[in-house]
């Protein structure tokens, strides 16, 4: 049995149990039809099963338990659940991109460039053990490449690319870096020490997308869509802060409390008359000022 086969599996036993706790026999049965599906066998014997429960456990920080009352399996609080949904994802592309030859007709990749994952691995060890670094960096609007030496505090991943939060040595400023624009990544042994008090995700807290506007307060932000967009809204928020303050027939309008960005800005832009801002005044303005560049394009 080859270890692809085993995650796919892994993989299938976990996303089973998401949706309802299930009996050994009947998690069996859908790994025989999956089987079928996959043209893989993912036919194993209760030993199996449970050295698979270990694997997922080490794996994915799932922990699977056995209701003995009711004699079935379930998810017992995930510590991670977040992590654990993107890798299950990972797993899931990863299997379709295999059988896309098979399946060619019916599956349409998105083209893209590489996101730089390939420094990942490296960034998450030198972030983990307070290790500097150093790298090349490409900024869009410079025309020369720079080398950078910096303090490497997390990871982010923003419209499906991924940056490595810093504070740069050069001016002690905390910044954000595409990966896809980084090359040379070299890690040093020299220590540094992350502040007591950083959090990333208290960092981002307030954040859409990566820009944090320097000396600013977030803002409560108030967006009014009609009812069919409200749907889209409603099912991928635009923020973790939005709360729904009316939604009937005629409309759905939300409040959030964020930072009034270039990435936030750019958002609503591209929502073009599906949105209105209802308030605060100065975004209403900055909404109006690009609309009317927008025109003069065309004039």
């Amino acid at each position: 049995m080859s270890k692809r086969e085993a995650l796919l599996r892994y993989n299938l036993i976990i996303r089973k149990l998401r949706n309802s706790p299930q009996s050994f026999e009947q998690l069996n049965q859908s790994l025989e039809m999956e089987s079928d599906i996959q043209g893989y066998d993912f036919n194993i014997s209760k030993r199996t099963f449970q050295r698979d429960l270990n694997d997922i456990r080490s794996i994915f920080n799932i922990d699977i338990q056995y209701d003995y009352s009711d004699r079935v399996y379930f998810i017992n609080d995930e510590n991670e659940p977040e992590m654990s949904d993107r890798i299950l994802e990972a797993f899931d592309i990863f299997n379709s991109m295999n059988i896309k030859q098979r399946l060619s007709e019916f599956i349409h990749f998105e083209s893209r460039k590489p996101k730089g994952t390939n420094s990942l691995y490296g960034l998450i060890h030198a972030i983990k053990n307070n290790y500097k670094i150093s790298f090349i960096y490409q900024k869009f609007s410079d025309n020369k490449p720079s080398v950078r030496k910096v303090e490497p505090y997390g990871i982010k991943e923003f419209k499906n690319r991924w940056y490595v939060l810093c504070r740069d040595t050069k001016d002690n400023i905390i910044k954000n870096f595409a990966l896809d624009r980084l090359t040379g990544l070299s890690i040093s042994k020299e220590k540094f020490k992350i502040p007591a008090e950083f959090d990333i995700h208290t960092f981002f807290k307030d954040c859409f997308g990566v820009i944090i506007p320097e000396n600013k307060n977030p803002r409560t932000v108030v967006l009014s869509f009609n009812p069919l967009q409200g749907k889209y809204i409603k099912s991928l928020p635009l923020h973790l802060s939005q709360e729904v303050i009316k939604d009937n027939k005629q409309e759905f309008r939300i409040r959030l409390k964020i930072f009034i960005s270039h990435d936030f800005i750019m958002e609503l832009l591209s929502l073009g008359n599906n949105v209105k801002v209802i308030e605060p005044p100065e975004l209403i303005e900055k909404l109006k000022e690009n609309y009317e560049k927008a025109l003069e394009n065309y004039s």
